[in-house]
């Protein structure tokens, strides 16, 4: 008898489905495949009975091998921590200075100060430490109070006219806007400029030197070389806080922005602190 189910090419039997004349072959798939389906359903049934799989109204079964991926987290921070245990007992005892004479200190001091940079720091000074107009390049050797370790540390502890701690580093510059004439203003300006090769009117430069000479020695010095005891920057080394040029130097003169700093001794700690200092150190301008 035959079977009209058959298909007349491959020989091979059909469902009886047809789409538009095409006709589905039945084809079972091999016995090997159709066991390792049954395999995978085995493991996947055990996998949730041995570990956590299930979830319930306020938790998840949890396995009949108790195994928890958040205890092998905390495990393997506890571990870290003991690692570093040592060093941060160290940084902790030691200065900033026998920090950054210690080799494997200070190798531990600029990885954790450079994480703590990352978090505290980079939103004023930039990600690389390049700061930007009114927040200071942290790599160059440019220091307002001075670029060793300890003198680094001083400043991040206490801070910058940080008003809430009284040791922090203070410099207020007068707003000379209301001490001199604007034709004053603008030959001073003139001067400074001229002391790093920038400046537009050659002319006022002599009278500039004479207004800098009875106004702001008593800070810069003769030389306009600064005084890191008052805080008062370097005015010949054509590095600029808030720009360059005659204009900038001039609204500056006129009426001075003051930044500030945070003091982060009190909101980080003294160890963290140290870290810090010996990161920012080795970026290249420490003294």
């Amino acid at each position: 008898m035959s079977d009209e189910h058959i298909d007349e090419i491959s020989g091979v039997s059909t469902t009886g489905h047809e789409w538009d004349g095409i006709r589905e072959l039945n084809n079972p798939l091999p016995r090997w495949w159709v066991i390792t389906f049954y395999i995978t359903i085995v493991w996947a049934i055990g996998y949730t009975i041995a570990y956590p799989a299930w979830p319930l109204l306020h938790s998840a079964t949890t396995g009949v091998l108790g195994y928890s991926s958040r205890n092998d987290v905390k495990n393997e921070l506890a571990a870290a921590e003991a690692a570093k245990g040592k060093y941060v007992a160290a940084v902790e005892s030691k200065s900033v200075s026998e920090i950054a004479a210690d080799d494997a200190l200070r190798e531990f001091a600029v990885a954790a100060g450079g994480a703590a940079f990352k978090v505290n720091c980079t939103q004023c000074h930039g990600s690389g430490a390049q700061g930007s107009k009114g927040f200071p390049n942290l790599n160059d050797d440019d220091w307002l109070w001075g670029g060793k370790a300890e003198q680094i540390q001083q400043t991040i502890t206490h801070g910058i006219r940080f008003a809430s701690d009284p040791d922090t580093r203070l410099s207020e510059m007068p707003a000379f806007g209301d001490i001199i004439t604007a034709d004053q203003i603008a030959q001073v300006s003139a001067y400074v400029a001229s002391l790093s090769g920038k400046v537009r009117d050659a002319t006022l430069i002599q009278p500039g030197a004479k207004v800098f000479a009875e106004n702001c020695v008593a800070c810069h010095g003769d030389n306009a070389k600064g005084n890191r005891e008052l805080g008062a920057p370097d005015l010949t080394d054509a590095i600029w806080l808030y720009g360059s040029g005659e204009t900038a130097i001039g609204d500056q003169v006129r009426a001075p922005k003051q930044g500030v700093m945070p003091a982060w001794g009190a909101r980080l700690g003294e160890t963290k602190v140290k870290e810090l200092a010996v990161y920012i150190h080795s970026l290249g301008g420490g003294e």
